[in-house]
């Protein structure tokens, strides 16, 4: 990087007050509280939101069903501003799985985590566009296509700002004819808005060691398709979850399948990424659960549209970093605000995104500029979202013990405590730790995609309509490359060509019939569960060239 400095530079740069990383819900929030506050003020504030999409909304994928508590706060009248939150919550479904059984939870025993009246069901993807225009229509600077590579310093090791990605470097590593050197975009507060473990976020976690005295994070690993079906099967509204089959008791996860308009569904499924086995594949366990009597029976004679996967953040408030460090803040789901109890977190992200704006406001204004935003740590802890955090504490640590025990305390705990418990429970162990060895686990066969309800990882890549300039390092790096083999390969029977789920890592035979990895850089579709899962930590996800990876439509 620094002898293309050398040769190609100095990188051009841009000065602003505050500069957001991300413009998915908690980016594009901070962004438009800032500007409300300068407009109420009378004053001039700069802002600009990088995003490494091709659009804004194109990497943003999540269930969704939202409540729309912390959007009513930015944005009182966003249903007359057009926002997309037009389908009401109508009805509240949970459903235990066996094999070809399901028994319904009764409505008066699920506790308050899982009843949705007054929440939508949403396309995310969608309402973020919306977010953005309400953003730019604020004078948010908002730059698409632009992946915020690098962390930049003062010399007092305070954050700086960031600098976009280069264009035009070649496979090989050298410039192109299309070189192009990346921006430096310097502020008095960056905001980390990357979404679940986001590339600098990983990065200034070890450099401030913001993890320091705090529970591991953990993960899930999010699958969702978008059909169209049955209007006689369609029911605008109906919101139904499940738990336990296709999963073994041991490994927590469970579905989502929520009936949006115009005669379509999102279907979904969430991996714990704790589990053990090396051979489990989550892409495998959610074309399996379609085939269940229950969900067969909604989707049959449908139409896959659409498909996308994408890690998310389950470790709760135990697993929160510090928020805060000279120059910046880490918000949203980069942080790990995302309750898994509801299976939300856009509330979270928007709630975070204008309680730092407030902060970076604040600062700003009173002429300070790369210190620490405590205000916005503190002003979380008297949040309503810290207090619903709070309720919701011990639930994954429970789920992680056991469908059926975890099931137990967790409806002990959220029905007739309402979480106020004296206990609190704390995650041990990081994901990347939790597999064992293959010699001591069963493999699983799954089944045969038939092309009309399950479908293989390439066809589904396809219509979620990733594409990445192919001349391009691959941004999917090898800290060691011989691990791989050596020790994925050998030890846990190769897990990667399981755990992604759009088939970029595959073991293939070379020239002299030995083994190695080939990885399909071009299939990425960014949802970092190879930066997570990995046992030995060598797969490090970096930023590829601007608006490469998935482009989300309705997801």
């Amino acid at each position: 990087m620094h002898n293309l400095i050398e040769q190609y530079g100095p990188r051009e740069s841009m000065e602003y007050d505050v500069v957001i990383v991300g413009g998915g819900p908690a980016g594009l929030s901070a962004g438009i509280r800032l500007k409300q506050l300068a407009a109420e003020k009378s004053v001039e504030l700069g802002v600009c939101v990088l995003e490494k999409g091709s659009e804004i909304g194109a990497h943003v994928l999540s269930g969704a069903v939202m409540d729309p508590r912390a959007l009513t706060e930015l944005i009182p009248d966003w249903k007359e501003k057009g926002a997309p939150l037009t389908v009401d919550v109508t009805e509240d479904r949970f459903l235990f799985l066996s094999e070809t059984g399901a028994k319904s939870v009764p409505t008066w025993a699920l506790p308050d985590n899982f009843k949705n009246h007054g929440n939508y069901v949403i396309s995310l993807a969608n309402v973020t566009r919306w977010l953005g225009t309400m953003a730019e229509a604020l004078g948010v600077e908002i730059f698409p296509g632009f992946p915020a590579a690098e962390v930049l310093y003062n010399d007092d090791g305070s954050v700086k700002g960031v600098a976009t990605g280069n264009l035009g470097i070649g496979k090989d590593g050298e410039p192109t004819g299309n070189f192009q050197l990346g921006m430096e975009l310097h502020a008095k507060y960056t905001l980390f808005c990357e979404g679940a473990r986001g590339h600098l976020s990983r990065q200034l976690n070890e450099k401030f060691k913001l993890r320091d005295g705090v529970d591991p994070q953990v993960y899930g690993i999010g699958i969702k398709e978008l059909w169209e079906i049955d209007p006689a099967r369609h029911k605008p509204g109906l919101v139904m979850h499940t738990a336990g089959w296709p999963l073994e008791n041991d490994t927590s996860g469970g579905s989502f399948l929520y009936h949006m308009d115009n005669n379509q569904v999102v279907v979904g499924f969430v991996v714990g990424l704790g589990y053990s086995n090396p051979y489990l594949s989550p892409f495998e366990e959610f074309q399996r659960y379609k085939t269940h009597p229950v969900i067969r029976a909604i989707l049959e004679g449908g139409k896959r549209v659409s498909y996308g996967a994408r890690a998310i953040t389950a470790g709760g408030l135990m697993s929160l970093p510090k928020l805060v460090f000279p120059g910046g803040a880490l918000v949203g789901d980069d942080a790990g605000f995302l309750n898994a109890s509801r299976i939300k977190g856009s509330h979270a992200a928007i709630k975070t995104g204008m309680l730092a704006a407030d902060a970076a406001f604040d600062a700003v204004q009173a002429g300070r500029q790369s210190d620490e935003l405590s205000a916005y740590p503190e002003a979380f802890k008297t949040s309503w979202l810290y207090t619903e955090l709070y309720r919701a504490r011990n639930f994954k640590q429970w789920m992680s013990k056991g469908l059926y025990l975890g099931t137990l305390m967790v409806g002990l705990e959220q029905k007739l405590l309402g979480g106020n418990v004296p206990w609190t429970l704390h995650h041990q162990h990081s994901d990347h730790e939790m597999l064992k060895p293959a010699s001591q686990c069963k493999p699983i066969t799954y089944p045969k995609p038939d092309g009309k309800l399950t479908f293989d990882r390439l066809s589904s890549v396809f219509i979620s309509n990733t594409n990445h300039e192919e001349n391009q390092p691959v941004h999917l790096t090898l800290k060691d490359p011989t691990v791989p083999v050596n020790v994925n390969w050998q030890t846990y029977a190769g897990p990667e060509s399981r755990f992604c789920p759009a088939g970029v890592y595959e073991f293939v035979k070379n020239e002299k019939n030995e083994d190695r990895l080939q990885i399909n850089a071009q299939n990425c579709v960014h949802c970092k569960t190879c930066d997570i899962k990995d046992p030995t930590q060598n797969i490090v996800w970096v930023t590829p060239e601007g608006g490469g990876g998935p482009n989300y439509s309705n997801m």
